[in-house]
């Protein structure tokens, strides 16, 4: 039977959180998730998810969305999942075809999509004209086992630790923090700084963002290190963003935010943390090992290019 590709429906939600979780157990997923970033795209996003339905059940979804706010204009995302019991059966194909129509209708040049390190999806990729560019990293620790590195029993002077919901009253601070680091993380694609208010949106104010779990490292009262974290209600925590401003790098502080955040994590009873690096970070890899984090699942960044169809 052939699959129904068709617009992504409010009442799909679950099914599409359950899918991803299925096909990526790495990554976050609950339907107040789903439904959190196809209501709240910008317009200049051009944001549609498409599912695949087949006997009236939901075994395949592709998000595709323009990178409106990069540096260089036309460039665009493609992420894409199949059911592992519903592959081979042209359902990637046909998902991905109504992505790639949509986004070049829309103005989009350049197509990039993370796929996993496996034989099949690279050979997908390779005959849909997806070429293999960077590498990337996911990570899992698993909090119930113990060994978490200790908080050391005193600060160095000046140092002082907080979660996220001491600065819920006034955010801004943080924003800005988080604004300056991003500017320098590993990659491909260079995003123009997100507004306060499109932050405040897509970032503090995600179903998935947990302020009692995320830390903030402070040096004489000045934000130096954070550790931004992402829970699914339950039992599974995610890095959603660790960094150091340039100023204060070079003393631990990254280590310090994200350890205390994960010890947190365990007392809330977050039974496993996933994180995900670009190869290229070796820095945060290296904290990140350091902490007990270990290899879970890989993958490429792949991409096309309109220009050689």
């Amino acid at each position: 039977m052939t699959p129904t590709v068709r617009d992504y429906r409010p009442a799909d939600a679950k099914a599409v959180a359950d899918l991803r979780r299925a096909v990526l157990p790495h990554r976050l997923s609950t339907p107040q998730g789903i439904a959190w970033e196809v209501t709240t795209a910008p317009a200049a996003q051009c944001l549609r998810l498409f599912v695949a339905q087949l006997d009236g059940r939901i075994v395949g979804a592709v998000q595709a969305g323009l990178l409106h706010d990069a540096d260089i204009p036309g460039q665009a995302t493609v992420t894409l999942q199949v059911h592992p019991g519903h592959r081979g059966r042209g359902i990637g194909h046909a998902l991905l075809t109504s992505a790639e129509e949509h986004l070049f209708a829309a103005g989009a040049d350049r197509l990039f999509v993370w796929a996993a390190d496996e034989p099949g999806t690279a050979a997908f990729a390779q005959r849909h004209g997806y070429r293999r560019t960077r590498p990337a990293h996911h990570l899992r620790l698993d909090l119930t086992a113990g060994g978490l590195p200790p908080l050391p029993s005193a600060l160095p002077s000046g140092v002082r630790l907080h979660t996220g919901a001491d600065f819920e009253a006034d955010p801004r601070l943080l924003y800005a923090a988080d604004t300056e680091v991003t500017a320098d993380e590993p990659g491909e694609v260079t995003l123009d700084a997100m507004a306060y208010e499109d932050w405040l949106l897509h970032i503090w104010e995600h179903p998935h963002l947990d302020l009692d779990l995320t830390s903030v490292v402070t040096v004489d009262g000045e934000i130096a290190s954070f550790a931004l974290a992402a829970t699914d209600g339950d039992t599974r925590y995610s890095s959603a963003m660790t960094g150091t401003r340039q100023a204060f790098r070079g003393r631990g502080l990254a280590r310090l935010a994200k350890t205390f955040s994960l010890h947190r994590a365990h007392d809330a009873g977050c039974a496993e943390a996933f994180t995900h690096n670009d190869a290229g970070n070796a820095p945060m890899l290296a904290v990140n090992h350091a902490l007990g984090y270990r290899p879970f699942a890989a993958r490429w960044r792949y991409v096309r290019d309109r220009a050689g169809d």
